[in-house]
């Protein structure tokens, strides 16, 4: 734990996940295991960011914004002076950190709703949970487990969201140019073909 409180700030969190190369793989790996590898996907860098924030005096909140077409993305967030703001480890260059300025949930979901595409360009960010306390997970250990805490992304799916969009925007929206999906992609790793 003595690593986590060496981040200091939210901020901090956020460039200790920004220096770890992208997990490619279908894993869910606890903070401990994220410590010890050097590295993360966004499931595992949000559980990792909720532990370093907890260290740190926040709740470890995680929060999911749940897309159509797409992966969710999986947050931790956190409030500070009233407003919200999140660290996550993202493969896309504008998903990731967020000061904490953001006076409700759907502020907040609303600043990834431009810059959340799928590879065929399509907007595709529809909804966003409450977060979940993940102290409710503490008797199975999810910060030092050497298990996978795949119950922790299987409970994500069964809690309600609020929808961002109306069925008539949903059906509206344009696809991304190629200038921002250029800029978004800066960094984007892919699993290379057999």
């Amino acid at each position: 734990m003595r690593q986590l409180r060496a981040l200091k700030t939210p901020a901090g969190v956020q460039r200790f996940l920004d220096s770890l190369p992208y997990h490619l793989a279908d894993t869910a790996w606890s903070p401990r295991q994220v410590l010890r590898e050097r590295t993360a996907h966004c499931l595992e860098g949000a559980i990792f960011g909720a532990a370093a924030l907890r260290v740190l005096g926040f709740p470890p909140l995680l929060w999911d914004l749940e897309a159509v077409n797409d992966t969710d993305h999986v947050l931790a967030i956190f409030k500070m002076r009233g407003c919200w703001g999140a660290v996550a480890k993202s493969n896309f260059t504008g998903c990731r950190y967020r000061e904490p300025v953001y006076r409700t949930l759907r502020e907040l979901a609303m600043s990834y709703f431009n810059i959340y595409f799928n590879l065929r360009s399509e907007r595709t960010l529809r909804r966003y949970s409450q977060p979940v306390d993940l102290s409710r997970f503490d008797r199975r250990r999810w910060m030092t487990s050497e298990r996978s805490v795949w119950f922790i992304a299987e409970y994500l799916c069964t809690i309600p969201h609020t929808p961002l969009l109306t069925a008539v925007q949903s059906r509206k929206l344009t696809r991304i140019d190629k200038r921002t999906r250029a800029a978004e992609m800066v960094g984007h790793v892919s699993k290379k073909a057999k």
